[in-house]
């Protein structure tokens, strides 16, 4: 009986320690504009409304940006990437309320980040 308690108890400690390695982690730039690639044409050409798989990318980007470093870093991320997208910034500042993702800070060129 020892033996599987041992056991059980290095599981757990195994998967709590993933956990925080997971969690540490933040988006890069690079990862978070490859996992927005679904929005590309919603963001750019006259497309009326993002796809589901565009609002799951939005909403997988901000659940990964977890600080608020993170977030500053995103933030001038897109403030730089988008005009070389050729994205719309009305668009880009409607999607994460048509994607009902709550983001942080506005989708908006003018923002500061800090």
């Amino acid at each position: 009986m020892e033996k599987k308690l041992n056991g059980v108890f290095w599981c757990v400690g195994v998967l709590g320690l993933l956990t925080v390695v997971l969690t540490v982690h933040a988006i890069t730039c690079e990862e978070a504009v490859q996992t927005l690639m679904p929005c590309k044409a919603y963001l750019t050409t006259p497309a009326p409304s993002p796809t589901l798989a565009c609002c799951q990318a939005v909403a997988s980007v901000n659940a990964s940006a977890s600080t608020t470093q993170s977030r500053r870093d995103l933030c001038e991320c897109f403030k730089k990437k988008a005009p070389v997208y050729g994205v719309d910034p009305q668009k880009a500042k409607q999607l994460p309320g048509l994607c009902a993702v709550q983001v942080p800070f506005p989708c908006d060129p003018s923002v500061d980040c800090q």
